[in-house]
């Protein structure tokens, strides 16, 4: 792959549903840092090694992930994370069923960037200069619609324009969060 991948739409609630599964979500972070095994997975996550063959299966089902045969030896499995650039309807072009499943990925969302910003915090100490990476804003702006698709696009297009499929020297993944929503009790 050359360039980031191509966003793509997810109409589906099974295929979000298969993605928010807690432990999927733990697999697919572990993935993403190297490729593993069933039993590798297992022990990284204190499951059982059944359990973390079936989830990866459901993974590979919905295309989140792909086996990498290149490093197998004899029978057993190895898998990486695959790359893609998930979107979703906006809010009033999905059904109920879809609302509900949304919903609960955008709390699950949430609640694990925040476990992540907190395990960050209590590791920092450990992380030498990577430690001082923190940034951090909290604003609001007056916009209408217009403005905020505009500028949604852009975050976007910043966020493309780092991407790379493989970090390079010196580099480490750093999660980069955006969000925007009306002032609920603004009139």
């Amino acid at each position: 792959m050359t360039g980031p991948p191509t966003p793509e739409e997810i109409t589906d609630p099974a295929v979000l549903k298969a993605m928010m599964h807690p432990l999927r979500r733990r697999i697919m972070e572990s993935l993403g840092r190297a490729p593993a095994t069933a039993t590798k997975l297992a022990k990284e996550l204190g499951e059982s090694s059944g359990a973390t063959s079936y989830h990866l299966r459901e993974l590979a089902k919905y295309d989140f992930i792909d086996e990498a045969p290149e490093l197998a030896h004899g029978k057993e499995r190895w898998w990486r994370a695959r790359q893609r650039d998930i979107r979703w309807p906006r809010h009033s072009e999905q059904s109920e069923e879809m609302r509900a499943v949304f919903d609960e990925a955008h709390r699950a969302a949430f609640t694990e960037d925040l476990e992540q910003m907190a395990r960050f915090l209590r590791r920092r100490d450990e992380l030498g200069e990577w430690g001082d990476a923190l940034v951090f804003s909290r604003g609001a702006v007056h916009v209408n619609l217009d403005e905020l698709k505009q500028f949604w696009e852009e975050y976007l297009e910043l966020l493309r324009r780092y991407w790379r499929p493989e970090p390079g020297p010196d580099a480490r993944k750093v999660y980069v969060r955006w969000t925007a929503f009306p002032d609920p009790d603004e009139e």
